[in-house]
């Protein structure tokens, strides 16, 4: 194949699994089973589908559904057929989802069916020309159009560097940034995970992460399939589901929080793990008491790893030798990573600075924002990630802050702008940060301080109503705070280290 047709991200997928098309691929909480052999034909419809509503190679097609079998087809089936996927978060709400059409100007869009008449609105506006729905249960307009549709497709070819995927990450000032992610991208680190944590189609991989996040759709998914491995699949989680499956699954991925409501369930033994091989943990930092509580209880020490929208997996704790709590062990294989500060470069061990990654898995820039990309890399071609980071003197990769003072709740990116904008524009608001603090269960809770105008008479449930309605459940404060003022530096900027250790979530 000539270098410039590099076979798109689903052939490379499938060339792994086609060998094994009577094995079983998905198997439902709601009793479904799908082997290899499915997720070809279904995969292979949708593709028929798309093209033959006049898409072309790289349009994209959004979604915000609720978790099925059915959103893993038509996520590989746009791939398949040259198209480039745009995950949503079923928490976006009107003006967040608007803004996504609008930029991304994706030429299909589906929708849970009871969120249709709204997405016809956006859609119209956005001039977004195809609609369907698809529900939890499989069933909806996109998969009663997929009965006709022929179930045998010739992948399309696409070249290392078109895009695959658009993956939206809030910005700090408010805005959404699309980062582009190429086939190459994520064939590259799907390769790079199967073997460095060794899974083979003899494993079975509880999966009760969202797919519209990169941990459940890229990491979770794309290993099984280069192995040829089987899907747990769970379309929620739920703490008592997930020890009760335990048993019959041999690796599962968490964020933190998964961890933590686990521990609290008293069928959770030795005897339930049994037969797991690895846990692991990401999309927010796992709390070292997290991290021995689970090894005193089940005897496994949780592999936590380190990734982001921008460059898939980065760093990972070993497989074979020790997983230290509190880090994210080495940069993967392929992968480069630095230490920087700016006008210093490189930074010896043990000092902080800026994490800085060079590689194959770093995406292509971000959509239509030309000046965010250039900012964003470095002049020798280091993606910077915003996150402060140091190595141990063995290696080890640390996480210590970030810089954007970007919080992880549950495992989602929250960025304090975008709600205190919000919380600005309320009635008898002077002013508002917000933070994260250290949380038990989601590793790290919103927090918002808000100083009141003379009168002002706001209190905590009031402006979390609000919220409610303006923004997505997981970036609403858990607590709001009342202050005469908030704590400043010499040059008039608020200390958000200080409102961080004066806060709680008690």
């Amino acid at each position: 194949m000539p270098p410039e047709e590099f076979a798109n991200a689903y052939t490379c997928f499938a060339n792994a699994f086609r060998p094994f098309a009577d094995r079983v691929f998905l198997q439902g909480d709601a009793g479904e089973t799908y082997t290899y052999a499915d997720l070809e034909r279904e995969t292979a419809r949708v593709a028929n589908l798309l093209t033959g509503l006049g898409l072309q190679k790289g349009d994209r097609i959004a979604a915000q559904v609720d978790k099925s079998p059915q959103v893993l087809f038509l996520y590989l089936g746009a791939l398949r057929g040259g198209f480039s996927f745009l995950p949503l978060n079923t928490a976006y709400q009107r003006a967040e989802l608007a803004y996504f059409l609008q930029d991304a100007e994706p030429r299909l869009a589906v929708c849970r069916p009871q969120s249709v008449a709204l997405f016809g609105e956006i859609c119209r506006a956005a001039a977004v020309p195809h609609l369907f729905t698809l529900g939890e249960d499989g069933r909806g307009s996109f998969p009663d159009r997929l009965e006709a549709s022929v179930p045998g497709f010739s992948d399309v070819p696409r070249a290392e560097g078109d895009l695959a995927a658009l993956i939206y990450t809030s910005g700090t000032t408010g805005r959404s940034k699309g980062a582009m992610v190429t086939h190459g991208n994520l064939t590259s680190n799907a390769e790079v995970l199967k073997g460095f944590w060794r899974f083979s189609g003899q494993d079975v991989l509880l999966h009760a992460l969202p797919v519209f996040h990169v941990h459940g759709l890229f990491v979770g998914l794309h290993t099984v399939l280069l192995a040829g491995a089987k899907l747990l699949f769970h379309r929620r989680f739920d703490a008592g589901a997930v020890v009760e499956a335990l048993p019959h699954a041999t690796v599962m991925m968490g964020v933190p929080t998964f961890y933590t409501r686990l521990l609290a369930e008293p069928a959770l033994t030795r005897e339930t793990v049994r037969n797991v091989r690895l846990f692991i943990s990401g999309s927010a930092p796992l709390l070292t008491d997290t991290f021995h509580a689970w090894r005193e209880r089940t005897g496994h020490a949780i592999l936590e790893r380190y990734g982001m929208s921008e460059a898939g997996m980065i760093a990972s704790n070993p497989y074979q030798g020790e997983r230290r709590a509190g880090t994210v062990g080495f940069p993967l294989p392929g992968v480069s990573v630095r230490i920087a500060a700016a006008g210093v470069g490189a930074l010896a061990a043990g000092e902080p600075g800026e994490i800085q990654v060079k590689g194959p898995n770093v995406f292509a820039g971000y959509w239509r924002m030309p000046e965010k990309t250039r900012e964003d890399f470095t002049p020798d071609g280091w993606f910077r990630s915003g996150d402060i980071g140091r190595f141990s003197g063995d290696g080890y990769l640390s996480i210590i802050g970030r810089s954007k003072d970007l919080i992880i709740s549950g495992g989602y990116n929250v960025y304090p702008k975008e709600i205190e904008l919000a919380i600005d524009a309320l009635p008898g608001v002077l002013e508002s940060a917000v933070v994260g603090v250290p949380h038990e269960d989601l590793g790290e809770a919103v927090t918002a301080i808000i100083v009141l105008r003379e009168g002002g008479k706001l209190d905590e449930t009031a402006v979390i109503a609000h919220l409610k309605s303006q923004i997505a459940s997981y970036k609403v404060p858990k607590r709001v705070r009342f202050v005469r003022e908030l704590p400043r530096n010499a040059m008039g900027k608020v200390q958000k280290n200080v409102l961080r250790e004066t806060c709680s979530v008690d």
